[in-house]
């Protein structure tokens, strides 16, 4: 009996030396999305350090991030506004920032990039980075569009590549997409899962899909509602509407076209009709071509398929 305890707990041991536990984590883009990783990395006891290109910015991200921890306090504490207000001096003492990349990176765990959806950029950011960062240094991109493996070959660690697709509003959306490519190692994508779990995140494994799970599901909803509307079928008001009442969704798919930018959708759909021209789920809708050309990108613009004052 007591052969079999060594025995479970050698294996127990070396289980655990197989992954790679994070707790310095940089986050590559101040935007939205990198600022929401940061805030919520830092707030479960990461050491955290947040680069974008220039200081405005990451002064930008800070506020927003220590906005968006005295909005999350008021529900958590709300009754204990000294306990809040620790909460977030102990959040902030994690979060560092920085304008040069290659200098924070040699002492990292995980590496999580967050910049616009251009491959050409990531690949340049990632080959740049993979010869300063440490051997076991992890890295991944929470690109939402484009595919894990073509980023990963600009490095020479595509076994400690992966994806880490977040959702908008980080803080807020408890789903996260864990991408792992043909060449992620076991040990690279174990630690991504448990990484995610410790944000208090619920993960979910994906093959390297055009889209993942979310995005593959939900963009050609998305379309077809656009080109339900382009051929008259029906009002942009009555399929938000119906999508709402009949088919209990919290938004109609032009009230989250408008919210997630229509920028951003027609630039998925023409990568993935790249990809595959033809896939009838894929086809490029003039509309959202029309609106995008005349600038209307929805809410951040104050106009897309619905006005905004």
């Amino acid at each position: 009996m007591a052969f079999a305890t060594r025995r479970f707990a050698s294996s127990a041991v070396t289980a655990a030396a197989k992954k790679l536990i994070v707790k310095h984590v940089t986050v590559i883009g101040g935007g939205l999305m990198g600022a929401g990783i940061a805030q919520v990395a830092a707030a479960t006891g990461h050491t955290v350090v947040l680069v974008d290109q220039t200081d405005e910015i990451l002064k930008n991200s800070r506020k927003g991030i220590e906005d968006s921890l005295k909005r999350m306090t008021k529900k958590m504490f709300a009754d204990k506004p000294e306990a809040a207000a620790q909460f977030i001096e102990k959040t902030l003492k994690n979060l560092t920032v920085s304008t040069d990349p290659v200098a924070v990176v040699h002492s990292t765990d995980l590496v999580v990039e967050a910049i616009v959806e251009n491959l050409q950029v990531k690949n340049d950011l990632f080959k740049r980075l993979d010869k300063f960062a440490p051997e076991n240094t992890i890295f991944a991109s929470n690109t939402s569009s484009l595919q894990i493996t073509d980023i990963a070959n600009s490095t020479t660690r595509q076994d400690r590549f992966g994806g880490l697709h977040f959702f908008n509003p980080v803080p807020m959306m408890k789903l996260v997409e864990v991408i792992k490519t043909p060449m992620t190692s076991q040990k690279t994508f174990e630690s991504l899962m448990e990484f995610t779990k410790a944000l208090g995140k619920n993960p979910i494994s994906c093959k390297d899909t055009p889209g993942f799970v979310v995005n593959r599901l939900l963009v050609p909803y998305l379309m077809e509602a656009v080109r339900l509307y382009e051929r008259g079928d029906a009002s942009k008001e009555d399929i938000d509407v119906a999508m709402k009442l009949g088919a209990g969704y919290p938004m109609g798919p032009f009230e989250l076209l408008d919210y997630v930018g229509l920028d951003t959708s027609k630039y998925i759909i023409d990568g993935w009709h790249l990809l595959e021209p033809n896939n009838p789920l894929f086809a490029p809708s003039p509309l959202l071509n029309k609106l995008v050309e005349e600038r209307k990108m929805g809410k951040k613009t104050g106009e897309g398929f619905y006005k905004y004052k």
